[in-house]
């Protein structure tokens, strides 16, 4: 819930990060209230291109401010339409130096959208030593598409058990991933 006119900096971190620092991202993480803002009780995060061609975006998060274990993970949201966006919803691991560091600490991606494939959704689970994932594909009929209307994206998780669901559909499920590198042991 967003509540108010600024953003909570109790629970929520503004991460700042150069071009290219993952993905081989243009953008530039930037703390500006044009890039990341509250208004009519939702949280945008805003893209931007400048008039000397370089971009700036928002991103937050919670880590160190909230650790969860289980439970169901819920946004409502609207992602951007273009070439270049990539709209994401996960969960990470706090300290990733206690199971070792990505992918073997964990990732849930619980929505992932392509701004240039609008209509397909992905929930994707990351894991292990080498990187395996399990992932699931959600693709939207007809003229609809994640980018001109809200959804509603979830992930439960449970004791031996994580679920994927869009806007109530359960679209993928895995009980099956570890956090050790093969040959080595837990």
């Amino acid at each position: 819930q967003f509540e108010g006119n600024t953003l909570n900096r109790n629970d929520w971190n503004v991460e700042l990060h150069e071009p290219g620092w993952v993905n081989e991202e243009w953008q530039e993480y930037v703390d500006s209230e044009h890039n990341i803002f509250i208004k009519d009780g939702m949280l945008h995060l805003n893209a931007i291109k400048h008039a000397d061609g370089t971009y700036t975006s928002g991103r937050v998060s919670t880590q160190n401010k909230k650790d969860f274990v289980y439970g169901l993970f819920e946004c409502r949201a609207k992602v951007p339409f273009g070439k270049g966006f990539l709209p994401a919803f996960w969960l990470m691991s706090t300290d990733e130096n206690i199971y070792g560091q990505w992918p073997r600490c964990g990732e849930i991606d619980i929505m992932e959208v392509l701004g240039d494939k609008p209509d397909t959704l992905h929930g994707t689970m990351h894991f292990g030593n080498p990187h395996a994932q399990s992932q699931g594909t959600y693709v939207l009929d007809g003229e609809e598409d994640f980018s001109n209307s809200f959804h509603v994206f979830q992930c439960e998780w449970l004791p031996g058990c994580i679920r994927w669901y869009v806007d109530g559909v359960l679209y993928h499920e895995e009980t099956q991933w570890h956090s050790t590198t093969e040959g080595v042991g837990t």
